[in-house]
C-alpha cells in the first residue's frame, strides 16, 4: 500500500520538494554570504546571482526512489517474518 502511495503523491512531493530545497538553498547561500561578510571579501548582490528554478532545476536532493526502495525493503522483509511466523504456527 505504501508503494502505491507513493505513486499517487509523487506529483505533489516534487513540487513540495523543490519548495523545501529551494529555501534549504536559499538558506545555505546567505550562510556563505554572511561569512564572506565577516570574512572581509567582497559582497554579492543575492538577487542578481538567483537563477529561475524552472529553468535550472537541479534533481532533487532526496528524490522519491529512495522513499520508494526504502517502503519496498520494508513490506518484503515484513513479509518474510510474517511467513516465518505462520509456517511456526502451523507446525
Amino acid at each position: 500500500m505504501t508503494v502505491i502511495g507513493l505513486g499517487l503523491i509523487s506529483p505533489k512531493f516534487d513540487v513540495r520538494q523543490r519548495q523545501i530545497e529551494g529555501r534549504f538553498l536559499g538558506r545555505q547561500q546567505a550562510a556563505i554570504e554572511r561569512w564572506r561578510r565577516q570574512a572581509g571579501l567582497p559582497e554579492v548582490d543575492l538577487a542578481a546571482e538567483a537563477v529561475d528554478r524552472s529553468v535550472a532545476a537541479p534533481n532533487r536532493i532526496v528524490p522519491l526512489w529512495t522513499l520508494g526502495t526504502a517502503a519496498t525493503v520494508a513490506a518484503v522483509g515484513c513479509g518474510i517474518m510474517l511467513r516465518r511466523e505462520w509456517r511456526k504456527a502451523n507446525q
